[in-house]
């Protein structure tokens, strides 16, 4: 039992200046400070930190809390600080530590001063500091991002694993474990490894009524970024993106686009980190950057907008990012950006992995997909996926889906046949097997278990029902409680007791047809935030045909090849944007300062008539300047070609072969970027057969290196040797 001085009220009052608590808090402690093992399932944002931090606080002792995140622990442990005079009340002890400040932390936990010690669950398992905790009075233990022990989380954490049989061997206190998102098969998880099946259990609901959920087609993202930011202007924000490079070249955008925003990811140095949290928080910037390092534990709670520029792995993962918006209660927007395409790379990530790791990716990969394809009501989707259910009508428009609904259609038939098939095939198989057998497709799986032998199979397979047809029809019945997932072997379909009143008694069920993404094109990694389509999709063909001829009559009159003044790709786009300005066509893709400059004038002025004729609508309105793409391989490439060392040593510096620099090479002076390469080409070539070369790039209409060396003869020339041949040529007449 442990030690109460005064009422709970009174305490909160004291040291946390509230007056009330919010939701199941005072049950939650009274329950902790009973001595009973408790669990807390409490989203995002409704004052999780607290059911831990008050009970330490009152009681005899230090409370020992594990959590995952050093930012985390270091935001708490300053936060407790705050609340009193005295600094010892709470540490943190991880790795970040040197030996002195261990010492001095260990000294004030020995001296009765520290209330609340944060570790990292490696920390707990060395072995002298489970003989320091033997030594200490503690009060309890407290498991942070308790979903981490789970395989079904979104952040499993193999270490979380560990963590009940340490605690076991350094006393018996109480445990009180907590987690903003626990399907129920990740709760289920968490009470088993933390041998706390019968833990006083707290779940607060799910239902964040403050946030607006919008999934979007992911074309010309930067540019819809730019221009949603832009339009939320002074306030303060959030953008995920799954990779750091990703980070740092959207962050880059943002600031040249005149957007206040900081790039933050686990790369970037501690300090940097820091200063870059601090200034987010006092407002000095209005946009965050960010893989998911960013946002635990960030106690923010004017967030006023979180956008996904890439789709998460878990709805786990898209449910505690969006939390971090509208945490006062006050507007929080969560703009999704999705494509078909980052799933495929997601699966790709996923290659490699144990086969069980790929298997659990992707059923949580299916859940996502399911959210963002869905027309039905995303909150309804989302709160189901949690465990919790959710009848209101329409969500009172707080999602993309109720404030503009799409048409329903009676499905009553459909989610039965597919009840019969679920119940057919024992409910022993999941969604995709299901869709297979209601559309007669024949698979490993259909022979193995003669799933074509069954009634229902093929029944599905007329008109329009197609994958995506029943993927809506079986969500549908998911969201309606007839269906559910199996806990134990998660994705196994199994009828409900509903399901089966249902299946007696067929009623009038409306369903919606799934979003259809396919079409959208993911953002282009080598862009730069230009925007624009690919291979002439959406272009003004009679703008472009018209280019194109004055493209052949420059190239005339300079007596260069065309690919060499602007390439195709390059008028495709500007048949998109119909840039009229130096300013709009430098940031059309492979155009860049220098070609602008030497050749753009003309294609300006024929394009500037062109829109007037036609009275033209242009999308460029909002100009998006574009990142010069100086990583610090190209940097390096380009200072070494100055200081002109031989390219076998640059390309042994950076890892790389010679062939694989040569091709870092092209991809600068594709760019618009000059570099001089013949000191290194003498080495490779000598005059005459360099003379002969350009004579070939001057007179060829095409740049294809196969083409040349049928041309000049491969006995003659090696493919490298043409490669920095064109590499020379584009350089001196192109850039």
């Amino acid at each position: 039992m442990l030690e109460v001085d005064t009422s709970l009220n009174d305490c909160l009052l004291k040291y946390f200046g509230f007056k009330n608590f919010k939701g199941q808090q005072e049950a939650i402690i009274a329950s902790l400070l009973e001595g009973k093992d408790t669990f807390v399932i409490m989203p995002t944002g409704g004052g999780k930190s607290l059911c831990y931090q008050l009970p330490a606080l009152v009681s005899e002792g230090t409370a020992i809390i594990i959590s995952p995140l050093i930012a985390l622990m270091k935001n708490q442990v300053d936060a407790l600080r705050n609340f009193g005079n005295e600094e010892g009340i709470a540490h943190f002890l991880n790795s970040s530590l040197s030996k002195t400040e261990i010492t001095k932390v260990k000294k004030d936990i020995t001296d009765g001063k520290t209330k609340l010690l944060y570790v990292a669950p490696e920390s707990l398992t060395k072995e002298d500091n489970i003989a320091f905790f033997n030594e200490i009075k503690i009060s309890f233990f407290a498991i942070d991002e308790a979903h981490c022990i789970s395989e079904w989380g979104h952040d499993f954490r193999p270490e979380y694993r560990r963590l009940r049989p340490i605690i076991e061997q350094i006393g018996k206190v109480p445990i009180i474990a907590l987690t903003a998102t626990a399907t129920p098969k990740v709760q289920q998880d968490i009470q088993k490894n933390l041998g706390m099946t019968s833990a006083n259990l707290y779940k607060s609901s799910f239902n964040r009524p403050n946030l607006y959920y919008d999934v979007r087609p992911k074309t010309d993202v930067i540019k819809e970024i730019i221009k949603y930011v832009k339009g939320q202007s002074g306030k303060s924000g959030i953008i995920y993106c799954l990779s750091r490079k990703k980070v740092e070249e959207l962050a880059q955008t943002l600031q040249v686009n005149g957007i206040k925003a900081l790039p933050y990811h686990a790369g970037l140095e501690a300090k940097e980190r820091a200063k870059t949290q601090d200034a987010f928080l006092m407002e000095d910037i209005d946009v965050i950057v960010a893989t998911i390092a960013f946002g635990m534990g960030i106690d923010k709670p004017d967030v006023r907008f979180v956008i996904h520029h890439d789709i998460p792995k878990s709805l786990e993962g898209y449910y505690q990012e969006t939390g971090r918006g509208g945490r006062d209660g006050g507007e929080g927007n969560c703009v999704t950006f999705y494509s078909l395409d980052d799933i495929t790379k997601l699966e790709k990530f996923m290659k490699g992995k144990p086969v069980a790791e790929q298997e659990i990716g992707k059923q949580l990969l299916h859940e996502t997909v399911s959210y963002a394809e869905t027309s039905s009501c995303r909150r309804q989707f989302l709160l189901h996926y949690f465990g919790e259910e959710f009848n209101e009508e329409n969500c009172n428009g707080m999602c993309d889906n109720c404030r503009n609904p799409k048409q329903k259609f009676e499905g009553m038939d459909d989610v039965s046949l597919a009840i019969e098939a679920i119940t057919d095939v024992k409910e022993k198989f999941k969604t995709k097997d299901i869709i297979n057998i209601l559309l007669g497709t024949t698979t490993s799986t259909t022979k193995a278990y003669k799933h074509n032998e069954l009634e229902c199979f093929g029944k599905g397979a007329e008109d329009d029902k197609n994958e995506k047809y029943w993927n809506a029809i079986i969500r549908q019945a998911f969201v309606s409680g007839l269906l559910s997932k199996d806990v134990e072997n998660y994705g196994l379909l199994k009828v409900t007791p509903e399901g089966e009143k249902f299946l007696d008694n067929p009623v009038s069920i409306m369903v919606t047809k799934d979003h259809d993404y396919e079409g959208t094109e993911s953002d282009d990694e080598d862009s730069g935030g230009g925007g624009g389509g690919k291979g002439g999709s959406g272009a003004d063909e009679a703008l472009f045909a018209a280019l194109k001829d004055l493209l052949k009559q420059t190239a005339h009159k300079l007596k260069l090849p065309p690919y060499v003044i602007f390439q195709e790709l390059s008028l495709e786009e500007m048949a998109i944007q119909y840039p009229i300005k130096m300013d709009e066509l430098v940031n059309i893709t492979g155009v860049g300062q220098g070609k602008a400059q030497k050749f753009g004038k003309p294609f300006l002025d024929l394009i500037s008539k062109y829109v007037e004729d036609n009275e033209i609508e242009r999308p460029l309105d909002m100009v998006v300047k574009s990142i010069v793409n100086k990583s610090g391989l190209k940097v390096y490439i380009i200072q070494s070609i100055d200081r002109k060392l031989p390219l076998e040593d640059v390309a042994s510096a950076k890892g790389l072969s010679v062939s694989e620099l040569i091709s870092e090479i092209e991809s600068i002076v594709h760019s618009g970027t000059k570099v001089n390469i013949a000191y290194c080409i003498n080495d490779y070539l000598d005059e005459d057969k360099q003379q002969e070369a350009l004579d070939y790039f001057k007179e060829s209409d095409s740049d294809s290196v196969e083409a040349a060396l049928k041309e000049l003869g491969e006995d003659e020339y090696g493919e490298d040797e043409i490669r920095l041949m064109r590499i020379k040529f584009m350089s001196e007449f192109g850039n």
